[in-house]
């Protein structure tokens, strides 16, 4: 899938992926996507609730050997 911006989580825990999604979204202007690379496992959690409060869209989010992966729309 294609995205505008990447940002890497990794080896961070709650809540530092989510304020780094939060500041990365605030510098991106609507519609694009941000591609997240996370290792927390409540990224899972953590990430879909803040779509669901903020309206931004997590358009495919999948597990591999232990990474977390999100591409979410800013709304």
């Amino acid at each position: 899938m294609e995205f505008d911006r990447e940002l890497d989580t990794s080896g961070l825990n709650c809540p530092l992926p989510l304020l780094r999604l939060k500041k990365t979204l605030n510098e991106m202007e609507s519609q694009q996507i941000v591609h997240v690379i996370a290792t927390d496992p409540a990224s899972v959690l953590d990430f879909g609730v803040f779509a669901d409060q903020t309206g931004n869209e997590i358009l495919s989010q999948v597990e591999e050997n232990g990474q977390f992966h999100y591409w979410i729309r800013k709304r």
